[in-house]
């Protein structure tokens, strides 16, 4: 409460203090409420739910180009696997020819799957699934990496979040090639109090990490941030990707990559029809 004034208390201090208690009340039974392991046990059932609807749903991917630009993409789930249509290049739709080109491919490629053997359906998809799950697997652990830590409670993008930091689990023993580099990371996850989705996740390489099997070892600067944001219901699937690898080939040569990837009006997967190729 605030502190007398001639015997009266003055109401905006008095109603400033009461808010601010009930702030930190409010603050602190919150984060009683909950602990970090349950957010993360949570947020796993929710990457779980994403993961497997993901295939359920098209949407147009804007990738931005190493030398500058941009390129545009409608990703479409094609008889069980994806296809990308160009659909703009730096923001502008593509002329007339190259449309008439994109739509030729397009149709070429759905005439090819509908013609091909069952084998061969077979072994596009597991391809496939193949990629999906080693992606999956690494998403999955992140959650088994690292050490978290609640560091606080904030907004970010419209929602109020969990901030999680992460740092190195001592022993962690990575299942493949691709998990190897999170030995050497540190991360901070940014986690929807009511959904638990992963409304943010950044990770970056703090030490070198040597690839078992390979000359190659990955340096600091190596870093990666994932935004997702709702699609339809309980599903949250990706807005926005960014990866950055600085890497030394036969410990010797560096390699640099990099991508950004921004993902937008998603929407179910349709069959393709029968009769034509276009959507």
């Amino acid at each position: 409460m605030a502190k007398p004034y001639n015997g009266i208390v003055s109401k905006r201090s008095y109603w400033q203090s009461f808010a601010l208690a009930a702030l930190i009340i409010s603050s602190v039974s919150s984060s009683a409420q909950i602990s970090t392991a349950e957010i993360i046990q949570r947020s796993v059932v929710a990457i779980e739910r994403d993961w497997n609807a993901a295939p359920d749903y098209e949407c147009l991917e804007r990738d931005r180009e190493p030398g500058g630009g941009t390129k545009a993409y409608e990703d479409l789930m094609i008889m069980g696997s994806p296809y990308q249509r160009l659909v703009d290049i730096n923001g502008q739709p593509l002329g007339p020819q190259q449309q008439q080109q994109e739509q030729q491919k397009l149709q070429t490629t759905v005439a090819q799957r509908r013609n091909e053997s069952a084998q061969q359906r077979a072994q596009r998809i597991a391809k496939y699934k193949k990629d999906r799950a080693r992606n999956h697997l690494f998403l999955q652990q992140l959650t088994q990496a690292f050490d978290f830590t609640m560091t606080g409670q904030r907004k970010l993008n419209g929602y109020d979040v969990y901030v999680l930091k992460a740092v190195p689990k001592p022993g962690y023993e990575p299942p493949n090639m691709e998990a190897q580099v999170l030995r050497g990371m540190r991360g901070t996850l940014w986690i929807d109090k009511q959904t638990f989705q992963w409304v943010k996740v950044e990770a970056q390489v703090i030490q070198p990490v040597s690839i078992e099997g390979f000359l190659a070892q990955v340096e600091p600067g190596t870093r990666f941030e994932l935004e997702k944001m709702p699609v339809q219901g309980d599903v949250w699937l990706p807005r926005h990707y960014s990866m950055k690898a600085n890497a030394k080939i036969f410990f010797l040569f560096n390699h640099k990559t990099q991508d950004d990837e921004t993902y937008y009006s998603y929407h179910p997967a349709e069959p393709v029809p029968n009769n034509t190729a276009q959507k």
